[in-house]
C-alpha cells in the first residue's frame, strides 16, 4: 500500500511541491504545471511567471494584477497554436502586463483574428519577442488613455484578408493613448497591413519592414484614423506581391478622428524590390492637415508625397 499512497500523494500535491514546473512564480519559486494555474495564484497582486524552454499548447487570460511573462531564456519558450476565448495566446485585461523573451507562433482562429496577445485592459510592454505564422501578432486596445510599448521583436508570416471577411494584420492596435514600436522588424506578411493603428499618438522608431517576401500585403503602416508623434529611423523595402501597393505609410485613410497635424516622418530610407514597376507614395496623406515631413531617403520609383 505505501508505493500506491505514494503515488496518490504525490499527484494530490500542488504544483509548487514539484520540481522541473515549466512556470514558476519568480517571487515565491512556487511552480506550476499549467500557464493558467500560475496566472491564477497571482490574482490581482504583482509578479512574475517565468517560462522554462520548450513547447507549449498552454493559453491564459489574466484577469488581473501587473503580471510579467518571462523566458527564462528569450526565444526558447515557444507557445504553438493555443488561444483563449477563441482570441489569442495570452488574453490580458489586468492592471498591466509585460512579456519578455517569448515566441508565439502558429495561432488561428475562427473568427481570423488568432493573435499571440489579445490586450483589452491595462498597459503592456513585449520586449524581445517573437511572431509567427499566425492571422494576427498582436491586437487589442482599450478606450483608455492605455499605453502600449513594443521594443526589439519580430513579426512574421502573419496577416490575412481571405479566410474572413475582414482583413488581419501584424499589429492591429486602438486606443486613446498611445503607441511605441521600436528596434522591431516585420518581414513576410501574408495580408493586411504590418502595422495598424487607430491611437492619436505613435512613436515608431528603428524598425526593418522587409516586404520582399510578403503575399498579398498592404500598407506597411497604416494610421487609419490620424495621429501625431514621430515615424522616424526605419527602413522599408515594398514588395511585388500586394493587394494594395499605392502606399508605404497612409494617414486617415478611413477616417479623421484624431489631429494629424506636425505629424513627423523623417530620416526614414525606403526603397522599392528588384522588378517592382509601380511608383507608390512613400506617405499618402489623407488627414486634410499639414504633416511635417523631412528628409527621408528614398530609392527609385518611389514617390516621396501625395495627397488624398
Amino acid at each position: 500500500m505505501r508505493p500506491i499512497l505514494s503515488l496518490v500523494l504525490m499527484l494530490a500535491a500542488p504544483a509548487a511541491a514539484q520540481g522541473n514546473a515549466p512556470f514558476t512564480i519568480a517571487e515565491t519559486g512556487q511552480g506550476f504545471a499549467r500557464l493558467q494555474q500560475a496566472v491564477d495564484q497571482i490574482r490581482d497582486g504583482a509578479g512574475t511567471i517565468v517560462v522554462a524552454p520548450g513547447r507549449y499548447r498552454d493559453c491564459a487570460i489574466q484577469a488581473g494584477g501587473v503580471i510579467t511573462f518571462r523566458a527564462a531564456t528569450p526565444g526558447t519558450a515557444v507557445f504553438e497554436g493555443g488561444a483563449c476565448e477563441g482570441k489569442a495566446t495570452l488574453v490580458l485585461r489586468g492592471r498591466g502586463s509585460r512579456v519578455e523573451g517569448l515566441v508565439f507562433r502558429g495561432i488561428r482562429v475562427a473568427d481570423g483574428n488568432g493573435a499571440g496577445i489579445r490586450t483589452e485592459i491595462g498597459d503592456l510592454t513585449v520586449r524581445d519577442s517573437m511572431f509567427l505564422d499566425s492571422q494576427e501578432g498582436i491586437l487589442g486596445g482599450h478606450p483608455s488613455g492605455q499605453s502600449i510599448t513594443i521594443d526589439h521583436s519580430t513579426f512574421a508570416g502573419l496577416g490575412q484578408c481571405e479566410e474572413t471577411p475582414s482583413c488581419s494584420h501584424a499589429i492591429y492596435l486602438a486606443n486613446q493613448g498611445r503607441v511605441t514600436i521600436t528596434n522591431s522588424r516585420f518581414e513576410r506578411g501574408t495580408g493586411g497591413h504590418y502595422v495598424k493603428l487607430r491611437v492619436p499618438t505613435v512613436t515608431i522608431a528603428g524598425n526593418s519592414f522587409d516586404d520582399t517576401a510578403g503575399r498579398k500585403t498592404n500598407y506597411m503602416i497604416d494610421l487609419s484614423e490620424g495621429a501625431t508623434g514621430v515615424i522616424a529611423g526605419n527602413t522599408f523595402v515594398q514588395g511585388r506581391n500586394k493587394e494594395n501597393w499605392s502606399g508605404l505609410i497612409v494617414v486617415s485613410a478611413e477616417a479623421k478622428t484624431y489631429p494629424s497635424n506636425g505629424l513627423r516622418v523623417e530620416n526614414n530610407d525606403a526603397r522599392l524590390s528588384p522588378g517592382e514597376t509601380r511608383s507608390p507614395a512613400f506617405v499618402a496623406n489623407a488627414s486634410g492637415q499639414k504633416l511635417a515631413v523631412g528628409a527621408n531617403r528614398l530609392g527609385p520609383g518611389l514617390r516621396a508625397y501625395e495627397t488624398r
